[in-house]
C-alpha cells in the first residue's frame, strides 16, 4: 500500500528554511533532523529564496534610489567616454 502524503503547514516550512539557511547547518542535515527529505527541503528553500527576490517583488524604496543613482552615473560614464573619444580623434587627425 502507498503511504498517505503528508503535509506541511506554511510556518513549518519557514521554520525549517531559517534552520536550513543558519551558518553551520546543511539541508541534508536538517531535512534529516526534522524527518523530511533532503529533495523537498531543498524545494523548500528555493521556494523561499525565489520569495525574497522572485519577478513580482517590488523594489524597496533604498534599491530604487541606488537604481537611479547607477543610472545617473552610468549617464555620465558613457558622456566622459564619448568626449575622450572625440578628443583621441581630433588629436590623431592633427598628428603629421
Amino acid at each position: 500500500m502507498w503511504a498517505t502524503r503528508r503535509r506541511f503547514t506554511q510556518e513549518y516550512q519557514d521554520q525549517a528554511v531559517g534552520l536550513m539557511l543558519h551558518p553551520g547547518r546543511t539541508v541534508r542535515d536538517v531535512a534529516k533532523s526534522i524527518g523530511v527529505h533532503e529533495i523537498t527541503s531543498g524545494k523548500w528553500v528555493s521556494k523561499a529564496k525565489e520569495g525574497e527576490t522572485g519577478p513580482d517583488k517590488e523594489p524597496s524604496e533604498t534599491e530604487r534610489a541606488e537604481s537611479d543613482r547607477l543610472r545617473k552615473e552610468n549617464a555620465t560614464l558613457r558622456m566622459e567616454r564619448d568626449f575622450a573619444k572625440k578628443v583621441a580623434a581630433r588629436f590623431v587627425r592633427q598628428q603629421p
